[in-house]
């Protein structure tokens, strides 16, 4: 039986998985996941296709691994989960204290400062995360992405038919910002510092002569702002946080170009 039909037959029963066979082919699923073979999700040329079957993976894996501890004078840590290693051979940089999960794929000149990729995660080439960010399990980050310092990128394991947060090619999410709930930011976008995405966080395009709204997507080239709209309450009317699309990113200008544009014509922090 190939491995996706094991990994399917041993999530409906997980005695099977003191069988050899089916926690084989758990670690073989991790494995490719961790060498970018295999995808939570993948795209496709109708959008994003979510590999339920890797997450049941994933989720097996967790509870055939054993409670370990490492020590690293002074410090001693107590879990579950190995961490990557070689990453010279990766062609990544990882300054300490960088963390990344074994079962989390890093292309080659990803760029990791200070923080923390979980397993699942695909974080593809050129990419840089930047300190103190964190790219939750199953995150789906693009080629050639800046995830500025603090930055939470949340990830998404439950419900299995959920997309996880996917962050495309080219795009600059800055301080702060906060993306969870498998929220789509679509190719090139631009987040200015403080921007928190959520699936109910209403994303209004303000660029035109009237209001335009999405939910749990932005388009590609945006460039969003955090901003606020007036919502009544039983005690009264308050501002609720949401995410207004200022402009786009001009087709003409590079990355490093376009986010100066973004500085100087929407004097925007990112």
């Amino acid at each position: 039986m190939e491995v996706k039909g094991l990994i399917k037959e041993a999530w409906g029963d997980r005695e099977l998985l003191k069988e050899n066979k089916y926690h084989d082919a758990v670690r073989c699923v991790i494995e490719e996941v961790d060498k970018g073979r295999l995808r939570v999700a993948s795209p496709s040329e109708n959008g994003w296709v979510v590999n339920e079957w890797v997450k049941q993976a994933i989720l097996m894996y967790f509870s055939t691994q054993q409670m370990q501890t490492w020590e690293l004078p002074p410090f001693e840590f107590y879990d579950k989960m190995t961490l990557k290693s070689n990453y010279k051979e990766l062609g990544v940089r990882a300054v300490p204290h960088a963390v990344a999960r074994y079962g989390a794929y890093l292309a080659r000149n990803v760029v990791l400062m200070p923080s923390y990729v979980n397993i699942g995660a695909y974080v593809d080439e050129g990419t840089m995360i930047d300190t103190w960010a964190t790219v939750g399990s199953c995150a789906q980050i693009g080629k050639g992405v800046h995830l500025s310092g603090g930055v939470g990128i949340g990830g998404v394991l439950e419900p299995l038919q959920a997309s996880p947060v996917i962050i495309e090619d080219g795009c600059f999410i800055g301080s702060r910002c906060i993306v969870v709930e498998g929220v789509l930011v679509e190719k090139e976008a631009v987040l200015g510092a403080n921007v928190v995405l959520t699936q109910s966080t209403k994303i209004i395009d303000v660029s035109g002569a009237s209001p335009v709204e999405y939910k749990g997507r932005v388009p590609a080239r945006s460039v969003v702002i955090p901003g606020t709209y007036n919502k009544d309450f039983p005690a009264g009317s308050f501002g609720v946080n949401c995410a207004l699309i200022i402009g786009k990113r001009k087709p003409s200008t590079d990355l490093k170009t376009s986010l100066n544009d973004v500085l100087r014509d929407f004097n925007v922090s990112v």
